[in-house]
């Protein structure tokens, strides 16, 4: 017996296959196109489709006795269909700029502090409710067509299934979710003007959907017997797939985003969240929440790094037989004079000052008009110092998130950290060191689609719990301890680092 877990990204999909003992047995990916123009971000969830049943039916062809298929998805983007689940329009991605107006009116007609109490969010136009909004009043024939709206991961489930279900963590992300009553909110879609009823019914993280329907196991080639489950947001599912459960840990999500994940043991102070943007969203033990705290580029400024100042250095690494980050990493203890390759004597501070708002920044501003600067350039200044640079960078801007999220109840002592980054040993001795706690490498770089893969097997009777199903699937590696001295010298460079965006905002 087999259990799988289904990601829905923005630009692809895969379907990951463990067996019951949790080992990883095969993953298959499709990727998808997403449309950007000026003025609209949409995607075609037509293709997205495309992709679900092929990455299922790649791994259904090799793992027929597949008894659970968990689906966790990206947020905020949606889709309104007719009765049969047809789209009427290319699905809203969260980037797209439409909806701004219709989120201010919003947030004016019931004030931004209350909604953030019912919701868990500070009102952003990125949310569903207000994007839905502009559709209704500047495409009304459509609106009036429309028999369901359904997010990424309601929206496979329904085709997969023909339930309408949505689990907690996702439906947070509409902005139109009472995260108290754990339902949706009657006076947000009151003051939105839009009907309840077009959205799917609000369950727990982790609820079956029930068995899958005749027609979706002809295009799968899962058994009938198979039974999908949801599982919830992306972040909500890397959090679970790090076995963190307790407030005592949070996650550090190193992946093209960096997201540092809280866990709280009851609910946090929601005036404090409001003012760093920060999301309340139920956890998969009940009282308990989670929080987002990230940066729009935390692995993809280091990629950014790379593409544009190392590509010498891409060719020399290849020859060497090893990756690039691993070049520039020793490249930089070179110039500097550190000559033993060990992660655990991984230096102090560079001398830049990079802001990692590439991409716009994220908490605790929300700033989608912010730049990146690159400060303390010189003629010396070679690509390793452009990368190290750019490591910090990061490493700052989640220190910067973690002390904005002090006083909202988080009691963390370590981090767990996931995705790509937590390979580079050098990324995580320095996290250790700038933010003064314990980090811990977990063997898996998707954690994502291991904690779909553990609410699964909890959803169809695999494992006890999600504690004995951590037992077999989350694996840990390395830890790094803070130093003391080496911490102290990043809280000068620090000081300095939290200027850097109110200077260069305005310039910008």
């Amino acid at each position: 017996m087999k259990i799988a877990g289904l990601d829905i990204g923005t630009t692809g999909c895969k379907c990951t296959v463990f067996d019951e003992r949790g080992n990883y047995l095969g993953k298959a990916y499709r990727d998808y196109p997403v449309q950007r123009t000026v003025g609209r971000h949409e995607m075609d969830i037509s293709a997205v489709m495309e992709g679900v049943y092929a990455v299922i039916r790649e791994m259904a062809s090799q793992y027929p006795d597949i008894a659970g298929l968990g689906v966790t998805s990206f947020g905020e983007t949606f889709v309104m269909t007719d009765g049969e689940g047809r789209p009427l329009h290319p699905a809203m991605l969260y980037t797209d700029p439409r909806g701004a107006e219709e989120c201010r009116r919003l947030a004016e007609q019931l004030g931004e502090k209350h909604m953030a109490h019912i919701t868990g969010l500070r009102p952003h136009e990125m949310y569903s409710i207000s994007k839905l909004m502009w559709l209704k009043e500047h495409e009304p024939e459509m609106y009036r067509a429309a028999q369901h709206v359904f997010l990424m991961e309601d929206y496979v489930v329904f085709h997969l299934t023909g339930k309408r279900q949505i689990d907690y963590s996702l439906a947070t992300r509409t902005m139109a979710f009472d995260i108290h009553k754990l339902d949706w909110s009657d006076e947000v879609f009151a003051a939105a003007g839009i009907e309840k009823s077009l959205f799917s019914t609000c369950v727990p993280t982790g609820s079956t959907a029930g068995t899958i329907l005749p027609s979706a196991a002809e295009k799968t080639g899962l058994s009938r017997e198979t039974r999908i489950v949801s599982i919830s947001h992306d972040q909500v599912a890397a959090a679970v797939g790090a076995g963190a459960f307790d407030g005592a840990v949070a996650v550090d999500g190193a992946g093209t985003v960096e997201c540092l994940t809280p866990i709280y043991d009851e609910l946090p102070d929601i005036d404090r969240m409001y003012e760093g943007y920060f999301s309340v969203v139920p956890y998969v033990k009940p009282g308990t929440y989670v929080a987002y705290a990230f940066s729009y580029t935390g692995g993809a400024l280091i990629q950014w790094c790379v593409d544009t100042f190392a590509k010498k250095e891409r060719e020399l690494a290849a020859e060497a037989g090893i990756s690039v980050h691993e070049w520039m990493e020793r490249k930089y203890r070179e110039e500097h004079g550190q000559q033993e390759m060990v992660a655990e004597l991984s230096d102090g501070p560079g001398g830049l000052l990079v802001l990692p708002h590439f991409a716009g920044a994220a908490t605790p501003y929300m700033d989608t008009g912010a730049k990146g600067a690159i400060l303390g350039l010189t003629t010396a200044t070679t690509a390793a110092d452009l990368y190290r640079g750019c490591m910090e960078g990061v490493a700052y801007e989640m220190y910067l998130n973690y002390q904005a999220l002090q006083g909202s109840g988080i009691h963390f002592e370590r981090l767990y950290a996931t995705g790509g980054g937590a390979r580079s040993g050098v990324w995580m001795q320095m996290k250790a060191d700038v933010l003064n706690l314990p980090i811990t490498a977990l063997k898996t770089v998707d954690a994502g689609t291991v904690g779909s893969a553990m609410l699964t097997g909890v959803a169809i009777g695999v494992f006890r719990d999600l504690a004995e199903a951590a037992e077999y699937m989350v694996q840990k590696t390395v830890t790094y301890e803070p130093r003391r001295k080496v911490h102290e010298a990043y809280r000068e460079v620090f000081a300095r680092y939290e200027k850097v965006y109110r200077v260069v905002r305005p310039l910008m």
